[in-house]
């Protein structure tokens, strides 16, 4: 009475993600084929292994038995079939990245097209969003984080540029019209494009200067979603709504092309660079050793 392994691959990732829709999201397949999986295998076993409500799905006691039983064991399944890959010239298979937007735009643009030409036969599969996840219940096998909000237990390599900095910058017509500010909270008196997580939470914004460290909470006409529609924010301030505050370098063309105008640049905050990171206490499959080899060997950031 095998089951089939897509099944329990199935249920695994239903579990984990607390839902069909949420487990189609980061599997890349549909929430009715995940539900006709599930429902496959507790027929097989006879038992069901989900609750399932219309708000909620959770692992009945039988699930997560299953599920602390399971997960163990299917990773010393890859691990093993990892092995193959010593075998070979070059490592093959995939390889799942979880990275925040800026990431995607501003540091693996340098990084992934040499590496899949240093590994043709490995299929990375990015997955780019700005809220919090674990990269294991997500599916994946690495992600890259800023070092404030790296997860314990995880190893974590430099990535990209080692020091990165904060923008301010508004376009020539906005700052003719309205005045350029010469304090941070003059910003205060300015409409400000502001950026906002998932979580609904909206950062302040940071300056240094000698010392002195300065949050503001500015206002403005227009509100984003940071990294999902950030474009939208800089395609604004070029076009004279506001004062925008964002990572240096997504601003630079920008401000090379002279459409937009640094403000208060003395008080533009340092911060460190990102990391990869994947966990220190599982097998590093071969894709994964490829791509922290292929960074590490990689000239430093200029």
């Amino acid at each position: 009475m095998a089951a089939d392994l897509a099944d329990i691959h199935a249920f695994m990732a239903v579990a984990r993600a607390a839902g069909f829709r949420e487990a189609a999201r980061i599997t890349g397949s549909s929430a009715s084929s995940l539900s006709a999986a599930v429902r496959r295998l507790e027929n097989r076993l006879g038992v069901r292994l989900l609750h399932r409500t219309t708000r909620s799905v959770a692992p009945t006691e039988a699930g997560t038995r299953l599920l602390d039983r399971l997960e163990p064991a299917l990773k010393e399944v890859e691990a093993a079939l990892d092995l193959v890959n010593g075998f070979r010239d070059k490592p093959a298979g995939s390889l799942r990245l979880n990275v925040p937007i800026s990431a995607a735009r501003l540091v693996l643009p340098r990084i992934v097209p040499g590496f899949l030409a240093a590994y043709p036969d490995i299929r990375l599969e990015v997955i780019a969003e700005d809220s919090f996840v674990d990269v294991l219940a997500a599916g994946c096998d690495a992600g890259i984080r800023y070092d404030e909000r790296l997860e314990q237990d995880m190893i974590a390599i430099p990535i990209g540029p080692r020091e990165q900095r904060f923008a301010t910058a508004a376009s020539p017509d906005y700052l003719l019209r309205h005045g350029r500010p010469r304090h941070p909270r003059e910003l205060l008196d300015h409409a400000c494009l502001r950026g906002q997580f998932a979580s609904g939470s909206t950062p302040a914004w940071a300056f240094e200067r000698k010392g002195e460290r300065i949050l503001i909470e500015p206002t403005g006409p227009l509100l984003v979603r940071i990294g999902a529609t950030t474009d939208l924010a800089v395609d604004a301030a070029v076009a004279g709504s506001g004062v925008i505050h964002l990572f240096e370098d997504w601003l630079r063309p920008y401000l090379a092309r002279g459409e937009l105008e640094p403000v208060l640049e003395p008080w533009w905050p340092r911060f460190s660079g990102p990391f990869l990171y994947y966990p220190g206490r599982r097998h590093v499959p071969a894709t994964l050793r490829a791509f922290v080899d292929f960074v590490k060997a990689m000239p430093p950031w200029l």
